[in-house]
């Protein structure tokens, strides 16, 4: 069956503004590694026929320096807020068993370090956007606006092979607090997009 989420994104990573990783997965991260947290607030959207809509699910990532390479360590949690149903569907999906964006990452996943249910708190507010997951991971990020851009429109990138999709907004961490699964790392860059569309 097919399935379908829309809904807003944000992520924060341990790589100095700009993440290298972001222009292409080939390129070397700032470190010898690249931790990242990826977080998806799902607004609607239907998962083999399981109503989705206000789930949230966060996703920690320890990478090598070059993405591409593969072994990557990597732990799930799902909002509490979802039903058992609900849980088993997001993991089908964030997993890359059912198909879509994630599935072309899982040949690079070397580990599942775990899935666990936790709250999940998302506030977007403007250009500010916060995170915090259980007791593990809090940070918060701001979309960049140029020097000079009267309108207040924050800098885009376009053609990024990413999950999310090809254009997201850049952005910078201004708080940083991330210890889950055995991974932690102070958050310095990010990016976010508001209105995601993911189908399978």
């Amino acid at each position: 069956m097919s399935w379908n989420l829309r809904g807003s994104y944000i992520e924060t990573c341990s790589c100095e503004l700009m993440c290298p990783c972001n222009l292409s997965l080939d390129h070397g991260a700032t470190y010898d590694f690249c931790r990242v947290v990826l977080v998806f607030n799902v607004r609607e959207g239907t998962v083999e026929g399981t109503d989705i809509a206000g789930c949230k699910v966060a996703m920690i990532a320890d990478s090598p320096k070059v993405m591409t390479e593969g072994n990557w360590r990597v732990g799930v949690f799902v909002g509490e807020e979802a039903s058992q149903e609900q849980f088993d569907k997001l993991v089908g999906v964030f997993s890359g068993q059912l198909g879509g964006p994630m599935a072309g990452l899982a040949p690079l996943i070397g580990e599942v370090l775990g899935v666990e249910r936790a709250t999940i708190l998302i506030e977007d507010d403007g250009l500010r956007h916060s995170v915090k997951v259980g007791d593990g991971i809090d940070f918060e990020i701001q979309d960049i606006v140029p020097f000079g851009v009267e309108t207040g429109e924050p800098v885009r990138f376009a053609g990024m092979f990413h999950p999310i999709g090809s254009d997201l907004t850049m952005a910078e961490a201004k708080r940083s607090r991330i210890n889950a699964f055995g991974i932690s790392y102070e958050g310095k860059t990010g990016l976010s997009k508001s209105d995601f569309s993911w189908a399978a």
